[in-house]
């Protein structure tokens, strides 16, 4: 792939002491951004993780100094570099005075989009999904041009903060022949989006950041007179956008629909469901989760539907390969049943009489998690060897939970053997609640059985509850029972492979508690303090659970919380 970042205009607004260890870097093609705060070092931000350009703290001279070379800041707190793609971010105090500057780098990187060059030839409209600083923007940018110069379509850019086509009058040649259309402020990005199509005759709109309604009803606006779109939202997956109340239109909308009696028995369903409202503005939707990697979505309403549905999804990756080549490979969806008409109800919890579960925790809770935590860790000595903590490891993490023990109440025992044979699920029916690992009943009963909640108190015991003894019902509480319970099939020899000692022993620690207090006793834990190296580790370990975890404190003291399902 060619590239170019203009990255010597971007030093060059930087003062002496950062700029110079910058230009000697050997890795400052990879250079995200600078980050200048006030009464602080300054640190440049790499893929591999953050580092420190001068021991010197910056002070107000040294933001004047930037401030002077950089112009004019917009409504959103954004500036750039005339005729060039870098952004420049502002941070100000309550005063309004500017004490923070983020100055990210921007790049076209030709070639970029050439994994989804066949989708572009459709015509049809594509939505980008991704969090912030996966490579939305430069994607969009290589698109715009591909569709101008090599397709020859006249394509119009929205471009509300400068972002694609960088800052100044005149636009960027990373655009190619398409025209970029500038936003006075950020709120009036849905007029210039209809003035765009009503003024300028464009086959194609591309849009950065479709963030709020109005953004989204002009979107839908403009698929419905027949003109492609090409957009970017915020969001991880497609399931993200749907739970999106303000951003759902994009895709069609959802609504509650009542079902008939005979409707609903016939679909093996509760009689209020969520339905697509209509046709998705995007027909296309793709997820990028890595630079490399990307999840397409090619039809768009069938995707929506099935998730709503709670079916099996099955989604199209495609890779960049070393050599050039690309990688088109299908898979089933990691994305959880979105409507579930199951609760699984947690008795270790004070809050169990509501259907969802709060994991809010006192200070004494939190430090009663933190205590685990260090019993796990005291188990591991120094004088441990490194084969002798994956073993450990290994040997203390085969609990009972590869065969779950099921005690089903007031449910149909044919339909649930049924499922379990021809799913070929790791339970095994017991007709002794004493001896039950999970309990699955139907909710009716459940909530007139008070000895029944008593026992599952009693010993630590999860009640699933269905609405009705139908097999998808069941299937779908079986699925969840495996995901809540689960010990993660994830290779840990190969996770462990190249790992000091102590990188190890932080891995142990981590597996542990997610396995002892996380997963076992459905509890958040809050792992010990580590340096940022350590806890990327952690974080890809916590990943392969499909666990949620957050990071509190300062350094060096910061930590990470995980949370259950």
């Amino acid at each position: 792939m060619l590239i170019a970042d203009d990255l010597y205009e971007l030093l060059e607004v930087l003062p002496d002491f950062i700029r110079q260890p910058l230009e000697k870097h050997p890795y400052r093609k990879l250079l995200i951004e600078v980050v200048i705060d006030l009464g602080r070092r300054p640190e440049a931000r790499f893929p591999d993780g953050p580092e420190y350009l001068s021991h010197q703290f910056i002070t107000w001279q040294d933001l004047d100094l930037c401030l002077k070379r950089v112009g004019h800041f917009s409504g959103d707190n954004r500036s750039g570099i005339e005729r060039t793609l870098h952004r420049i971010s502002s941070i100000r105090n309550r005063k309004g005075n500017i004490i923070g500057l983020t100055c990210r780098v921007g790049r076209a990187i030709f070639g970029t989009i050439s994994i989804i060059r066949d989708l572009l030839e459709t015509g049809q409209s594509l939505l980008l999904l991704g969090k912030p600083g996966v490579g939305k923007t430069t994607a969009i940018r290589e698109i715009a041009r591909v569709l101008a110069d090599e397709m020859e379509k006249r394509v119009v850019i929205i471009d509300t903060s400068n972002e694609i086509a960088g800052d100044g009058d005149i636009p960027h040649p990373a655009i190619g022949r398409a025209r970029r259309m500038q936003v006075e402020r950020p709120e009036l990005q849905h007029q210039v989006m209809i003035e765009a199509v009503e003024n300028h005759m464009p086959e194609v709109i591309i849009i950065d950041e479709i963030s709020t309604e109005l953004e989204a009803l002009a979107a839908r606006t403009i698929a419905e007179r027949g003109v492609q779109l090409v957009g970017t939202a915020h969001g991880n997956f497609l399931e993200s956008l749907i739970k999106n109340p303000i951003l759902s239109d994009l895709i069609g909308g959802i609504q509650y629909v009542t079902l008939g009696d005979d409707e609903a028995k016939r679909r093996g369903s509760q009689k209020s469901i969520l339905e697509r409202k209509a046709s998705p503005a995007f027909q296309i939707a793709i997820e990028i989760h890595h630079r490399d990697s990307w999840i397409v979505h090619e039809k768009v309403d069938q995707a929506v539907d099935q998730i709503l549905q709670g079916s099996k999804l099955f989604v199209q990756r495609r890779k960049f390969i070393r050599n050039g080549s690309i990688s088109i490979e299908c898979e089933e969806s990691l994305f959880k049943n979105f409507t579930s008409n199951y609760t699984p109800l947690n008795y270790n919890s004070k809050w169990n009489n509501t259907r969802s579960i709060n994991f809010l925790h006192s200070n004494s809770n939190l430090k009663s998690f933190r205590n685990s935590v260090k019993q796990i860790n005291n188990v591991l000595t120094d004088g441990d060897s490194i084969n002798d903590l994956i073993k450990y490891t290994s040997i203390r993490s085969s609990t009972n939970l590869k065969h779950i023990s099921l005690y089903a109440y007031s449910i149909n025992i044919q339909h649930i053997e049924a499922v379990i044979n021809t799913l070929k699920l790791p339970f095994i029916l017991t007709r002794d609640l004493m001896k039950a690992d999970v309990i699955l009943a139907l909710r009716s009963s459940v909530k007139q059985n008070t000895k029944l909640r008593q026992i599952a108190k009693a010993k630590q015991m999860i009640i699933y509850t269905i609405h009705s003894s139908s097999i998808l019902n069941i299937t779908r509480a079986l699925r969840q029972m495996l995901s809540m319970n689960k010990i993660s099939d994830f290779n840990w020899k190969q996770l462990c492979e190249n790992k000091d000692k102590k990188e190890i022993k932080v891995l142990v620690e981590t597996r542990l508690a997610i396995e002892k207090v996380v997963i076992s006793k459905h509890q958040s834990v809050e792992l010990l303090s580590h340096l940022v190296n350590l806890r990327k580790l952690q974080h890809q370990l916590i990943d392969s659970y499909n666990l949620r975890s957050r990071s509190f404190g300062e350094e060096p003291n910061r930590r990470l919380r995980v949370y259950p399902y």
